[in-house]
């Protein structure tokens, strides 16, 4: 699995302020409705039952909001820098400036999981992450991690 085939280009976005972590979700569904199809109510409505179960916020200003959606064909990704990091109740109680949402099929239980790791795994260098946060371009940042995961493969 690689990003390029689960992240698009133009679901690659930089939002100056998001208020709540119900805002950031609404942002990640709307984004997946315009550049994945996805219906915005479904992925809005399964991205805040995950997080009922637990946060998402992994540490280090990173989370990885999921969902498992019917009628999707594939695992499709979302990626926003947030310029104003917003609390998100992380393991580590940092706020959140790099989120990457993932949209998975409802019985993709492999590739979601796959897909989860894969991201974890890119965003768990320091150096990508700084690479990130110093960027305000969103192809800049398509770049950075589609070039990131291929250098890792190699």
């Amino acid at each position: 699995m690689q990003l390029n085939k689960i992240l698009a280009p133009g679901a690659v976005k930089v939002l100056p302020k998001v208020t709540s972590k119900k805002r950031l979700f609404c942002d990640l569904a709307d984004i997946a409705r315009d550049v994945h199809g996805l219906s915005q109510p479904d992925a809005f409505a399964a991205l805040q039952e995950r997080e009922a179960l637990g946060p998402t916020g992994v540490g280090d200003g990173i989370a990885l909001p999921h969902a498992r959606l019917t009628g999707l064909d594939g695992v499709r990704g979302v990626f926003l820098r947030l310029e104003q990091p917003l609390d998100f109740d992380a393991m580590d109680r940092k706020p959140v400036d790099l989120v990457f949402g993932l949209f998975a099929p409802e019985g993709a239980g492999v590739t979601h999981l796959k897909a989860l790791a894969l991201v974890s795994r890119t965003l768990r260098d320091p150096g990508l992450c700084a690479k990130l946060r110093a960027n305000t371009d969103p192809s800049i940042l398509y770049t950075v991690l589609t070039e990131a995961q291929a250098d890792q493969a190699a």
